[in-house]
């Protein structure tokens, strides 16, 4: 599967996990020189807290675009070490 965001690939891989209709790539996959800071965080009441980053493509910045959890709860331990996409990032086969 591939992650696209403003015309460009910013993580590909064949190892994807699908939790809750999102699909989870490993955080190895991300391309980090499309990414850079955020510190916007959110919490889900079964998964934990989730973490952000923002994509920088092209000149155009999408703000908290990435999520990951660091350390997610017992029940969502396959999730760790795995980033998801939002805001207009098309996951694609």
């Amino acid at each position: 599967m591939k992650a696209i965001w403003n015309h460009t690939v910013i993580a590909e891989s064949d190892d994807i996990v699908t939790l809750e209709g999102n699909h989870y790539f490993p955080e190895t996959s991300l391309k980090r020189e499309f990414t850079t800071f955020s510190n916007h965080r959110t919490s889900c009441v079964w998964k934990g807290q989730a973490h952000y980053l923002s994509l920088f493509v092209n000149g155009e910045m999408n703000p908290d675009a990435v999520w990951f959890y660091p350390e997610p709860s017992e029940a969502a331990a396959e999730i760790k070490g795995r980033v998801a996409f939002w805001k207009g990032v098309q996951v694609t086969d």
